[in-house]
């Protein structure tokens, strides 16, 4: 693997007698990583019933390695959501975020998900979780993900952080930025990182860094805490961007982090820092870790007197709509609605978060859990609201094995000639919801989402 010259020269300064090692990880085999997601399934039970080979990973308490010959993408536990596919390194900020239920939480750069999906499970249901990306296209595979993972408090958005801060300040509990960076830390996973890297492209990014956390730390509340994290290892793009913050917003600490073997210290006097506290930050090492490269740095904002502005959603909900939802509701499900929380934008039902704030002039992908679409009087239900339910919250359910046939051709998208109740079924496998099927004279029309067929 040919790394550029001032790269080798920049890391053999900043690693001295562990640079050796380090270029000789280029050599091995790559690490590959899935994680339970703890809204369907706890670790254990994943580990049990997993189709194929998997190892626990150590730094990581629901996460797992599988061989690289598996493929875990193709198989019905994934697209029931059980678990997501992600480098095992990348796991680590998500997992070490003190995450409590009820907490409004924000991941600012959230695509393609992996971190949102693993804060959302942590928050079991309640509180908001946040989540965007600046870029639209990005943005609508994280909703993919978000949604596939049953997460069903989430507010989904594409917009810069600048506007953001303007909107929601002093409004998170917690915020998550895993922030856009020169990916050194992935150059064996993606080596065609490689040739986009360069000393200027590592200071340009550590300009938006440096922008993006000031305006994390606006919108984060008094007594909030603050995750910063990236996949590269220069000092620009991390103890620096801290010293930025702590420079530029009086009252923020960065708070202890829990360690596991092969995570390093931050390095103040990489950027001849006297913030001594900048050690309290962590950096994993591939050649330490099994897993690639990443810096994480807590810090939490003092506690003040100052209380955020922000409004609550105002709901433009029609009576009449919400009533065609309800009756589905009642007639299809077993489980308890809030119904004043139902709001209906372009015939489409939505149930809001608790607490849902003003989202007004915002670019949105999603507020709240998609129900469905109200058609001519009826409603259709959505993909989104059978990956939030369990199997034992529909009245009638099909609940397939994972070794039937019927499985994936359901995941296919094929009509099935299937004994069921008449109307509305949620169709899963070994217990878990997967979509809808829609039953008459025992021929179940299909209904699952078109754009998440099995290929």
């Amino acid at each position: 693997m040919e790394l550029p010259l001032a790269y080798k020269e920049r890391m053999e300064q900043l690693l001295g007698e562990d640079y050796s090692s380090y270029i000789k990880h280029f050599e091995k085999e790559r690490h590959y990583g899935l994680r339970s997601n703890a809204l369907k399934i706890n670790k254990d039970k994943l580990e049990a019933i997993s189709p194929f080979q998997i190892k626990p990973i150590e730094y990581i308490n629901n996460g797992f390695y599988y061989q690289e010959n598996e493929q875990p993408a193709k198989h019905p536990y994934y697209y029931a959501g059980l678990y997501y596919i992600q480098e095992p390194s990348a796991m680590t900020p998500a997992n070490v975020f003190p995450i409590e239920k009820g907490d409004k939480v924000l991941d600012l750069c959230a695509a393609p998900g992996g971190k949102s999906t693993e804060l959302g499970a942590k928050l079991q249901g309640t509180g908001i979780l946040f989540s965007n990306d600046i870029s639209n296209s990005r943005a609508k595979g994280l909703l993919k993900n978000i949604e596939l993972s049953g997460i069903t408090n989430v507010i989904v958005s594409s917009e810069p952080s600048e506007k953001l801060a303007h909107h929601f300040k002093g409004y998170f509990d917690k915020i998550l930025v895993d922030a856009p960076c020169s990916g050194e830390g992935m150059f064996r996973k993606d080596p065609s990182m490689i040739k986009n890297w360069s000393a200027e492209s590592v200071l340009e990014y550590a300009t938006l860094q440096k922008q993006i956390i000031l305006d994390a730390a606006t919108m984060l509340k008094p007594g909030g805490l603050l995750l910063y994290s990236t996949c590269t290892f220069a000092p620009e793009e991390n103890e620096a961007v801290i010293q930025h913050l702590l420079d530029h917003h009086l009252g923020f600490t960065i708070e202890p982090l829990p360690k596991s073997n092969g995570f390093d210290n931050g390095k103040p006097e990489w950027i001849n820092s006297s913030h001594t506290e900048l050690e309290n930050c962590i950096r994993l090492w591939p050649h330490k870790i099994n897993g690639e490269g990443h810096f994480i740095a807590l810090l939490r904002k003092e506690e003040t007197a100052s209380n955020t502005t922000v409004k609550d959603y105002s709901y433009k909900k029609n009576n009449q709509q919400v009533k065609i939802v309800t009756e589905f509701i009642e007639e299809n499900l077993l489980l308890d609605f809030d119904y004043t929380r139902i709001d209906i934008i372009q015939n489409k039902a939505y149930y809001l978060p608790e607490g849902m704030p003003n989202v007004k002039g915002l670019r949105l992908l999603r507020t709240g859990w998609y129900l469905g679409e109200i058609k001519k009087d009826r409603f259709e239900p959505s993909q989104s609201l059978a990956m939030g339910l369990s199997l034992n919250q529909a009245k009638h359910a099909i609940d397939f094995s994972v070794n039937q046939e019927a499985v994936i051709r359901y995941l296919k998208g094929e009509s099935l000639r299937i004994e069921a109740n008449k109307g509305w079924n949620l169709v899963g496998v070994d217990g878990y919801p997967l979509g809808w099927g829609k039953s008459n004279n025992n021929m179940l029309k299909n209904k699952y989402y078109t754009g998440w067929r099995w290929m």
